[in-house]
């Protein structure tokens, strides 16, 4: 699996904390430093469900688009704010 690639993962900008500190989520890499070093809390069922996903992308055992997914849903738990472009019939839209 390619750390630093982004073609699978369509972006996400989550919000940690305040509205202020936000972090750009658009490689793997991204969302493995997300999640070990910038997640506000280190519990909770989605989260784990999260790291998990991610461990296993590292190791080719699960795609991209389901540790965005897992990665939204934690994201939910946390209660934090996520920004996410979803591509449609070629344009884009930002969705909150």
């Amino acid at each position: 699996m390619q750390w630093n690639t982004s073609a699978d993962f369509a972006p996400l900008v989550l919000f940690l904390g305040d509205r202020h500190k936000r972090k750009i989520v658009r490689t793997l890499r991204d969302a493995a430093e997300v999640l070990m070093t910038d997640w506000p809390f280190e519990d909770g069922e989605e989260y784990v469900a999260a790291v998990k996903a991610c461990a296993d992308a590292v190791l080719g055992k699960a795609g991209m688009d389901e540790l965005r997914e897992l990665l939204l849903s934690a994201a939910r738990e946390a209660g934090m704010g996520v920004l996410t472009v979803i591509p449609d019939s070629g344009k884009t839209h930002m969705a909150a």
